[in-house]
């Protein structure tokens, strides 16, 4: 599976983003797929996750009701809608594909492919 993230940039706080991760390789509605960020100096954290299906998502506490996850399977690409942003949002961004050992979807090591990351700045 290869996965190109794009649509990160500078913000400002209160804003609105929407990143997008395109998909080829593999049969799109055979994976979930997730978002994590990395902050300077912090280590990779769950942000949201969407089933094969579209019908379940998962979303981390800090960004539950201003952040939306959705995958357009006609398109073979996974959205992350990001509203009310907040300076702490303010991180490198990464799309993963979960293939072979999904369970929570809400860590690092139930991905098999990841994207490169998107930088996202909101700024205060």
């Amino acid at each position: 599976v290869q996965l190109q993230a794009s649509g990160g940039g500078l913000v400002q706080a209160g804003g609105s983003l929407r990143l997008s991760c395109a998909a080829s390789g593999r049969t799109f509605t055979n994976y979930a797929l997730g978002w994590f960020r990395q902050a300077p100096g912090k280590e990779r954290e769950f942000v949201a996750a969407i089933s094969e299906s579209g019908s379940y998502t998962y979303y981390a506490n800090s960004v539950k009701g201003r952040f939306t996850i959705s995958r357009d399977n006609a398109k073979n690409t996974v959205y992350l809608q990001m509203n009310s942003l907040k300076p702490e949002d303010t991180a490198v961004y990464y799309c993963a594909a979960s293939l072979y050992s999904p369970d929570t979807l809400r860590t690092t090591d139930e991905y098999d492919y990841w994207a490169q990351g998107t930088l996202v700045t909101v700024s205060s």
